[in-house]
């Protein structure tokens, strides 16, 4: 018991001091990461362009609680409680624009490193330490639930290592407690949320469903992305149950009900999420773009698949040559020149859908304020 007790001793004072604003990469009120330039320029099929502001929403009525995905640069199996610029850089790409809708909670956590990722994907015994990035994790949701919640809605969003991070946040410490009172949503993206096959709930979370209507509350939004022509392949480790009998949910979030719809896209107008460089011209003979952000309507639609034990949102780009307007996007995960197919559109998961996503937010809190 002595011992116990000093192991969980030594691991509550190593757990980073989420008092200290510092460690937080976004919160309300402060000139941070997430009040980054979210402009953005409309591509028309036409080829026209036209610039859109951004406006955060003056009083919010909830709020929203981010983690983000494996981007630290840090040397380190994991990272450091200092945010580099990429880590900087991903907020703006993929939650700052939630404060259209909410005020935007982002915790700095020790997560396991984009280094540490290449090596294990190169084959190399990396000592990560996946333990470490949940508790800080949760330890930054109990301070925010002790100090800042004061009874509102919440909206959990995640992307990837920090979908993961979430999903066994709220198997092991909203699921059942006090509290899923003040779940709206939680926005598991880019990565597997299992469920029995056929089924909105079990698996992971015992009462926690999927989400199946924009006017629902309570409930789970989930998918990974693939082009709809490279589906996933064996080697995927996206879009699939993790023991028999499950599969990974999937819910489209321009049409939670089902069926194919086009989604509301922001993409990196140049660059990717890591690197920052000159917009691209994002139609033939148009002017490249100067906004962070790009929004191209019609180009991109969307729907969940089951194909060969995988359930996915599967992405088509309605390229039209007659048109002046790009017939591609760029989101896939290269190696070199070597697009690794069985990570599909991970790169791009929340962007791909982020304006449905962000207005979603709004029906859900009603639901929620309504229940």
């Amino acid at each position: 018991m002595m011992i116990l007790a000093l192991a969980l001793a030594m691991a509550a004072q190593d757990t980073p001091d989420y008092r200290n604003p510092d460690n937080w990469l976004c919160r309300p009120g402060r000139a941070d990461a997430c009040a980054a330039d979210l402009s953005a320029t409309l591509v028309a099929a036409d080829g026209k362009q036209l610039v859109e502001p951004f406006k955060a929403a003056s009083d919010p009525k909830f709020d929203c609680f981010y983690v983000y995905p494996t981007i630290s640069l840090d040397k380190t199996p994991n990272s450091d409680m200092v945010p580099g610029p990429e880590e900087k850089r991903v907020a703006q790409f993929q939650i700052a624009r939630f404060a259209k809708n909410c005020r935007v909670f982002a915790p700095v956590y020790r997560q396991v490193t984009l280094t540490a990722l290449r090596g294990i994907m190169g084959g190399a015994a990396v000592p990560v330490d996946r333990e470490m990035a949940f508790n800080d994790v949760k330890a930054a949701w109990d301070d925010y639930l002790a100090h800042d919640n004061k009874g509102r809605g919440v909206v959990l969003v995640g992307h990837s290592q920090g979908s993961l991070v979430l999903t066994r946040l709220v198997a092991t410490a909203i699921d059942g407690k006090p509290a899923q009172k003040q779940l709206i949503s939680a926005m598991l993206i880019g990565s597997s949320v299992p469920v029995p096959i056929g089924k909105d709930v079990g698996g992971v979370f015992p009462t926690i469903p999927l989400c199946r209507s924009a006017d629902q509350a309570g409930c789970v939004v989930t998918y990974a992305s693939f082009r709809a022509d490279s589906p996933p392949t064996k080697a995927s480790r996206f879009a699939q149950g993790d023991r028999p009998g499950t599969e990974a949910g999937c819910t489209n979030p321009a049409a939670l009900g089902g069926g194919k719809a086009d989604t509301h896209a922001y993409l990196n107008a140049g660059g990717n999420m890591l690197v920052e460089s000159p917009g691209d011209a994002w139609s033939k003979g148009g002017a490249p773009v100067t906004t962070p952000f790009v929004s191209v309507p019609g180009l991109l639609s969307a729907q969940c698949v089951k194909q060969d034990g995988f359930n996915y949102l599967a992405v088509t780009v309605n390229a039209d040559p007659a048109d002046p307007r790009t017939d591609t996007i760029a989101g896939d995960v290269k190696v070199g020149n070597v697009i690794l197919k069985d990570w599909g559109l991970h790169l791009i998961d929340m962007n791909l859908a982020q304006g449905d996503l962000v207005d979603l937010t709004a029906r859900q809190y009603a639901a929620w304020a309504k229940r």
